[in-house]
């Protein structure tokens, strides 16, 4: 066999059997049972670095696996896992050069995929795929139309590692599953073993021994794949291993990113906004709406600057049916002898999701000056400046302004948390909205019933700027007033005039 073609079998058959690893809600031959399934392995933010060595090759390939954001996708609330297999050094020059991207968005509650996308390059060759999936609602399929030890569902190569962590995998258990590939389906099992400690680059690890079986592909099932899974609630797969011919294969784990904050909530909106009417009529806010802030900063009485939020109009902007959403700031007279600033930022976003496709700045902030366009497709994952810069995103990104406008959809009943995407300084960064607690807010002569949240980011250190607002107990869901700690002094936006029309 040829030796590049001899390697893509041995590369590519890893990887396939990675995929092998779909659970269903059965344990025990003639028992239908349902599997508790854990939301630990679904922590945005999460990253998993693999370096996968092959026979003599110490490294071959690099693998990474993401859990990037909770929101709606495509109409429907999901989870985006995102996946990055590269081969390297030596491999990837004289052997075959693998780079391909992978992108799954599945169901909150079972871990299903109803969407993947797959960019494949292999030397010359570039394809982009994408592929929805038609799963039973839930889990449509009752008992009496399975197979002793069957279960409902079908699952992808990157949502089936996560489901699989998801499981209590319990010592002696064995699951029973299925998964579809490009170019096959596969049914299999995997047995947990028992427990012991494997030792990898990065260190020693309690782990949970298992062994996948393929039972419908005997050259498949020769590869004998074991994964070692971190014995803790997150199942992280810290050690995989599976044999050929020409020599072991071995994925070890780099080490993790994994955040500190609790198992982050479903960030479902309070309204519907895949409705189609293509109206706000549904959201706590309406074209027209224009919202005014003065800023202080420390205990100065009168205020350093203003803000203000507009949703401008609804109309048809580049193709594209949407809303224009405004914002500006500006330091007042007074405070523009010790910094001047004047900043317009407009964000075009869809009339259904409020997703960006569109933002434009014009930063000005003492010497600094910023101008960009940015041009940002949601379906896969990008956005290009005016200059030709190409920034790779998670689907469901939003921008400074359209964030202002989303998160007065969420549901923010304490102590629910939400977590987005947003993009700040061309880079994206995790949002995390905690609500804390109701309280009663003074702005003015008026007494004001409020929720307030923390925000906080997957940065290190995550509250540097202890940035809190306070958003309206009502339908409204006004931002009432928000605070921040900089390096000037504590600094504080309040809402001026509160709109006195129902929405």
């Amino acid at each position: 066999m040829n030796p590049r073609l001899k390697f893509v079998v041995i590369f590519s058959s890893f990887f396939l059997l990675l995929a092998l690893v779909l659970p269903a809600p059965a344990q025990r031959k003639g028992e239908i049972v349902s599997i508790p399934s854990s939301p630990a392995p679904y922590r945005v933010g999460e990253r998993l670095t693999y370096n996968v060595s092959f026979s003599n090759f110490i490294s071959a390939a690099h693998a990474e696996f993401q859990v990037v954001a909770r929101g709606t996708f495509f109409g429907r609330e999901g989870i985006q896992l995102r996946s990055h297999i590269e081969t390297t050094g030596f491999v990837n020059v004289a052997l075959f050069a693998i780079n391909n991207d992978y992108i799954t968005y599945v169901d909150p509650q079972t871990g299903l995929p109803f969407r993947s996308q797959q960019v494949v390059r292999e030397a010359s060759r570039t394809s982009d795929t994408s592929h929805d999936f038609n799963q039973p609602a839930g889990l449509a399929a009752s008992p009496s139309e399975l197979s002793p030890g069957e279960g409902t569902g079908t699952h992808d190569f990157v949502s089936a590692i996560y489901r699989l962590r998801a499981l209590p995998l319990s010592e002696g258990s064995t699951y029973y599953f299925s998964v579809r590939t490009e170019n096959a389906d596969y049914r299999a099992e995997l047995k947990v073993t028992g427990r012991q400690v494997v030792k990898t680059n990065v260190g020693s690890f309690n782990a949970l021994a298992s062994q996948v079986r393929i039972t419908n592909n005997s050259v498949a099932n020769n590869y004998r794949l074991r994964i070692f899974f971190s014995d803790d609630e997150r199942h992280v797969p810290v050690l995989m291993t599976a044999h050929h011919s020409a020599g072991e294969i071995r994925a070890e784990q780099d080490p993790a990113i994994i955040p500190s904050d609790p198992v982050i909530g479903p960030t479902k909106p309070s309204t519907d906004l895949g409705n189609g009417d293509g109206h706000l009529d549904s959201l706590p806010f309406k074209v027209g709406e224009q919202l005014n802030y003065q800023v202080f900063l420390g205990n100065i009485e009168q205020p350093v600057g203003s803000a203000t939020f507009q949703v401008r109009s609804r109309s048809r902007y580049f193709n594209h049916d949407g809303y224009l959403f405004v914002a500006a700031a500006q330091t007042t007279n007074a405070a523009q002898r010790l910094f001047s600033a004047n900043d317009r930022i407009t964000s075009y976003v869809d009339q259904k999701s409020l997703l960006p496709f569109r933002s434009e700045m014009n930063l000005s902030e003492g010497t600094r000056r910023l101008t960009q366009i940015l041009n940002v497709n949601q379906d896969y994952g990008a956005a290009t400046s005016d200059k030709g810069q190409r920034i790779e995103i998670p689907v469901g990104t939003h921008d400074y302004v359209s964030f202002f406008y989303i998160l007065r959809t969420f549901n923010l009943t304490p102590p629910k948390r939400n977590a987005i995407s947003i993009l700040v300084n061309n880079k994206t960064k995790t949002l995390f909205v905690s609500a804390v607690k109701r309280e009663i807010i003074r702005l003015g002569s008026q007494s004001i019933p409020a929720i307030q949240l923390s925000l906080t980011t997957d940065d290190s250190p995550n509250d540097k700027f202890q940035l809190r607002a306070w958003i309206s107990d009502d339908k409204r869901r006004l931002p009432l007033r928000l605070t921040a700690t900089t390096e000037i002094g504590p600094m504080r936006a309040d809402l001026a005039i509160i709109p006195v029309t129902s929405q």
